[in-house]
């Protein structure tokens, strides 16, 4: 029905509000309040039909049907002598049958205004009615009229989320793809019961290094030691430097003929990993202090090892490279000492499902 709440006479200003009709191909209405539309047609005469003009507020653009008996009169108007707004849009359908002309056009199109209030976006258009003569030039048998259209959305809404597909990253991906995992690299005593009370060590001594991620609040994770750099200064790309694990997580340091530096299987935990490094200094400097970094990076726990995840020891009785887990091929790459190919080949046949979070941790041994 009908509502005029600006006082005017009974149709001569009409609101519709829009449900849309999916059956005509219109989109699914607003959630309330919905759109609504405001025709004054007070210029018409009283005996014209109750909805001489029908608009459709839709999410993007405005829908105007006109019925031709424009006056009801029962003499229909000319299609071309009516158009939308002060760009003179002409209409885009015509319904012999039903005897209407249909506009559509979008919000901002056809010389259409936007006005904001308070509680709602207005954009404001007209349709217009010019009629040319036909039979006379000196004479006209109908009246040019202005039917002045709004289209009211509101500014404030409630919207369902039934049609949302959110696609969450979860939490633990979240975190560790900020580099926020807290990571954590500790000097053990011999039997890695307990952290080492001393720093100091004598050449013939064994570095026991124990990597560790706090898992809590994630799915289980597995940690690895991509590499770990020895300097003379906390700069890890200062000179000289020496990686005792290098290539995404091989112990080369264990294939030197007096080391028999190795990772320690099995593991703890998943998101553990100790590995023993047998004690070296700078043969260049006296100050016997070393910086120690290492970068570490975790996967989850149900992804198997790969050639850029993974542990790998030198087995100096088989001369062959050990995985802490995986298969013994994912090594291959360290005796080649370039783990690039394996990366390339990694992309493109087998794409990791979550690449895990790094970290980098840092200790200061004097020796």
């Amino acid at each position: 029905a009908a509502h005029t709440p600006w006082g005017f006479l009974r149709g001569e200003a009409e609101l519709w509000r829009y449900g849309g009709d999916p059956s005509l191909g219109q989109p699914r209405a607003f959630s309330q309040p919905s759109p609504w539309a405001w025709v004054d047609v007070s210029q018409l005469q009283a005996a014209a039909p109750l909805h001489p003009v029908t608009v459709q507020c839709q999410e993007a653009q405005v829908v105007v049907t006109v019925h031709r008996d424009l006056f009801g009169t029962g003499r229909l108007v000319k299609a071309p002598d009516l158009t939308l707004g002060s760009a003179a849009c002409l209409p885009v359908a015509q319904s012999t049958a039903e005897g209407t002309v249909t506009f559509v056009a979008g919000l901002h199109e056809c010389g259409s205004t936007l006005r904001v209030t308070p509680d709602a976006l207005v954009y404001s258009t007209s349709l217009n009615y010019k009629p040319f003569p036909a039979g006379s030039p000196v004479v006209v048998r109908t009246s040019p009229a202005v039917i002045p259209i709004e289209c009211h959305y509101p500014r404030r809404d409630n919207v369902s989320s039934s049609g949302i597909k959110p696609t969450w990253a979860p939490f633990r991906s979240t975190l560790s793809s900020e580099e926020k995992l807290p990571f954590s690299l500790r000097l053990m005593n011999d039997d890695w019961s307990a952290d080492r009370d001393s720093t100091i060590f004598q050449l013939g001594d064994v570095f026991h290094f124990q990597a560790g991620v706090n898992a809590e609040n994630h799915a289980p994770l597995r940690l690895f030691v991509d590499s770990c750099m020895a300097t003379l200064t906390p700069d890890r790309s200062s000179s000289p430097q020496y990686a005792f694990i290098d290539f995404s997580g091989c112990l080369v340091d264990g294939q030197l003929d007096d080391a028999t530096s190795t990772f320690i299987s099995p593991r703890p935990r998943q998101d553990v990993l100790q590995f023993a490094v047998d004690a070296f200094r700078f043969a260049a400097d006296s100050s016997n202090l070393i910086y120690i970094t290492c970068h570490m990076k975790v996967s989850p726990a149900d992804q198997a090892p790969d050639p850029l995840n993974k542990a790998c020891s030198f087995n100096k009785a088989s001369s062959l490279w050990a995985p802490v887990e995986g298969t013994q091929d994912i090594c291959s790459c360290c005796e080649m000492r370039s783990c690039s190919l394996a990366r390339h080949s990694r992309r493109l046949h087998a794409p990791s499902r979550w690449q895990g979070g790094r970290g980098r941790a840092r200790r200061e041994l004097p020796s």
